[in-house]
């Protein structure tokens, strides 16, 4: 099975920036897709942003509260995804959940998603 540990979370004012990162360890070979899903205090999960791990690499999807603002990247030497976000806003304020499977589904179902991690915490003070 996969293990995915994120990290990088905290707790930051208004317009700034935080870096995510998770690191995907164990049997790895499956993984073609990773991404990041996130989940606010009373609400259903959401994606955010998945990015496509192997060939042909790279093709990314947003959401359109991160498409201009957040940018994922993947290190396939690590096995290490990243979630860049800037100017940072309270209703970014939310768990974020990294994922992984065999293929991207979409930000639509987060069930969709094979392999978690555990999150980790954003908030945003306005």
């Amino acid at each position: 099975p996969q293990q995915l540990s994120e990290s990088g979370g905290g707790s930051v004012e208004a317009g700034g920036s935080l870096r995510l990162t998770c690191v995907a360890s164990g049997n790895t070979y499956y993984i073609g897709c990773m991404g990041w899903f996130r989940q606010a205090q009373g609400k259903v999960r959401e994606g955010v942003a998945t990015i496509r791990t192997r060939t042909p690499l790279g093709s990314t999807d947003y959401s359109d509260s991160a498409r201009n603002r957040f940018t994922i990247s993947h290190d396939s030497a690590l096995n290490t995804v990243y979630l860049q976000m800037d100017n940072l806003e309270p209703d970014d304020t939310a768990m974020y959940y990294c994922a992984a499977d065999r293929f991207c589904k979409g930000l639509g179902d987060h069930q969709l998603y094979e392999w978690w991690g555990q999150g980790t915490q954003v908030t945003v003070s306005s």
